[in-house]
């Protein structure tokens, strides 16, 4: 049997028309294999197959057989990502606000390889999530990368870091001039991506929007204020702050409707103690950093959410309210939706 032109291939082309064209519910018949390969310009005969699909295993792929009728039919088991992971993958990508438009279908396309080409097909999915705005900021992804190395290189990073206008132009914070930050973490939080650092100048922790960071790279600078995060729970210190505000961290005591509870464990978990203020309400303590968003959290909440103590946390909660009452005293009324009792999907944000 004369050679074909792309004999030197042929593993490489096996390997590939099994894990594209076969499945646990789509499998190839010795014949449709010889002739897939020929159609690549590679001749082969059944005895050679048998060895390459074995060959395949040192590969990690694993090819198994089964006789269907008069017939021996061949498919990929074992991958490595089950379809239903992958679905999960898909669909954390296509949700993540951080993640632009381009970059999900290229890693969702990159993802589609790792199954069938039936099973591709059942990737394409769409996830519908209220309002999502993916960032424009292509670079979100080199940044993340660069950061992740100053963190292992134990360097400062330098970046601009921008906000937009009313023209809805990136307008440069600090007139452009560089931020030198000595990067400790990165935090997943209210759908963005942040960095969690230590500012030398202003000896405090900062929290920088990464989709926000121009021109970053690493610096010659050792890293500073080990201090402040050597014994820092990233996980805990995230949960304390609401949308990655600061503020002073406190015990706050509230007095919550039952039908909230759910509210506070979503928010800080099971462990979180609750207990029986009469028969309708609990009071709970739940340590915060104390900003505008979380008391605009508690706000949204309704009258089933309200903070007793301390009684500093209680005063900004008053002068929040009055700030906002002021800024309406003197507006047209007009006819709104108003919501009884307030939405207890602990979803609402007057941010």
């Amino acid at each position: 049997m004369p050679k074909g032109t792309n004999q030197k291939f042929k593993l490489y082309y096996l390997a590939k028309i099994m894990v594209e064209k076969t499945d646990d519910e789509h499998y190839i018949t010795m014949p449709q294999i010889l002739e897939a390969l020929a159609g690549r310009g590679i001749t082969a005969d059944r005895k050679s197959i048998y060895k390459d699909l074995k060959d395949l295993e040192e590969l990690g792929i694993e090819v198994e057989g089964e006789t269907v009728g008069n017939r021996y039919h061949y498919h990929v088991v074992g991958r490595r990502f089950e379809l239903p992971e992958l679905k999960l993958l898909v669909d954390a990508i296509q949700s993540s606000k951080f993640i632009t438009v381009k970059k999900s279908n290229e890693l969702i396309r990159k993802l589609e390889t790792l199954v069938s080409q039936y099973e591709a097909a059942k990737l394409q999915r769409q996830v519908f999530v209220s309002g999502r705005i993916k960032t424009m900021n292509e670079s979100i992804y080199y940044n993340v990368d660069e950061i992740h190395n100053a963190i292992a290189q134990n360097r400062k990073i330098c970046f601009q870091y921008y906000q937009w206008n009313v023209k809805k132009e990136m307008k440069m914070r600090h007139d452009g001039a560089y931020y030198h930050i000595s990067p400790w973490g990165l935090s997943w939080d209210n759908e963005n991506y942040y960095l969690v650092g230590y500012d030398s100048a202003a000896d405090m922790i900062k929290h920088y929007r990464v989709d926000k960071m121009l021109h970053i790279y690493m610096s010659d600078e050792k890293r500073e204020g080990k201090e402040y995060f050597k014994q820092l729970d990233m996980a805990v210190y995230t949960k304390k702050s609401f949308g990655m505000f600061g503020g002073e961290e406190e015990h706050v005591k509230l007095f919550m409707h039952n039908d909230l509870a759910g509210v506070i464990i979503d928010r800080f978990g099971k462990d979180i103690v609750m207990m029986p203020a009469d028969e309708d309400h609990f009071i709970v303590y739940v340590d915060v950093r104390v900003s505008r968003r979380f008391l605009c959290w508690v706000f949204a909440l309704g009258d089933g959410a309200k903070i007793i103590g301390p009684k500093r946390v209680v005063k900004q909660a008053r002068t929040c309210i009055e700030k906002l009452m002021a800024q309406y005293q003197d507006a047209e009324p007009q006819e709104v939706n108003v919501y009884g009792r307030g939405d207890r999907t602990g979803q609402g944000d007057c941010s």
